[in-house]
């Protein structure tokens, strides 16, 4: 079947619409089918003929009843036994339509992308609340952040919300408190470098990992800071940001595994 994605996206309903070019009309019994990539389970939609048009059709899936699990779904088209994985042209990404998505209180976030090697595949991760983050930088001998609440449910308006930001070190059971700004569903947070290193004096040279978060009026659990909604993946190993030095001690952000934002402190 000569079928590519020329554009794709999963709506704010959770919808995958899809616009295809082909070589000719979708049959009757033509199926979508989902693989998860690391399981193998599959799920399958029966498209049926979507229309009439010999070389553009549009189609609409609804994923939610799908019971779609996390992780990464390859998307293949079927009929008769045989299957052939759907190209794509579309590079499946728009801050813009990530930021108006995150804005939903929601359990699970859908994501359609091109993989690599040019197929048309989905990403669904949980989506607990979060604060996103989208500048970091040092001023003032400040340690400073910048972005915007994901998945609280929070109106993006003008209302101003209290919250503080709390630096937390695991290995002490330190805790740094600092007022932060949010209105609507944006952040801005700032914290003294010296606090930092006077908040444990005695972890040898200031040195240790600090865990920031946010805690919002009208949101029930802290919110992590972390960054999600992009197109970067391993943020650990692919992005790093200058550090600064307080009474020679080096203080740099950083991110987990799992795309957390953390402080280290030291050497």
């Amino acid at each position: 079947m000569g079928v590519v994605v020329t554009d794709a996206e999963v709506t704010l309903a959770d919808v995958l619409a899809l616009r295809l070019a082909m070589d000719a009309p979708l049959q009757d019994g033509t199926e979508l089918v989902l693989r998860h990539r690391t399981t193998g389970v599959e799920r399958d939609v029966r498209l049926g003929t979507p229309g009439a048009r010999t070389r553009e059709a549009t189609l609409a899936v609804s994923l939610a009843p799908l019971e779609l699990t996390t992780g990464r779904w390859d998307t293949y088209l079927r009929r008769g036994g045989k299957r052939s994985r759907l190209r794509s042209v579309d590079p499946g990404f728009s801050l813009d339509h990530l930021d108006a998505y995150a804005l939903c209180r929601r359990t699970l976030a859908y994501r359609s992308y091109r993989t690599r090697n040019g197929y048309l595949a989905l990403k669904i991760s949980d989506a607990e609340p979060v604060a996103e983050v989208r500048a970091i930088w040092f001023r003032e001998g400040r340690f400073e952040v910048t972005g915007l609440l994901a998945y609280t449910g929070l109106e993006d308006d003008d209302s101003r919300h209290e919250a503080m930001m709390t630096l937390d070190r695991r290995q002490s059971n330190a805790r740094i408190r600092a007022t932060a700004t949010v209105q609507g569903v944006r952040f801005h947070a700032a914290v003294s470098l010296v606090d930092v290193l006077a908040a444990d004096p005695d972890a040898g040279a200031g040195s240790g990992t600090w865990e920031p978060a946010l805690e919002v009026e009208g949101v029930s659990t802290p919110l992590k800071l972390g960054a999600r909604l992009d197109d970067i993946d391993g943020k650990r190993r692919r992005l790093h940001y200058p550090s600064a030095t307080v009474d020679g001690v080096p203080i740099k952000p950083c991110y987990t595994a799992d795309d957390e934002l953390r402080i280290e402190v030291g050497g």
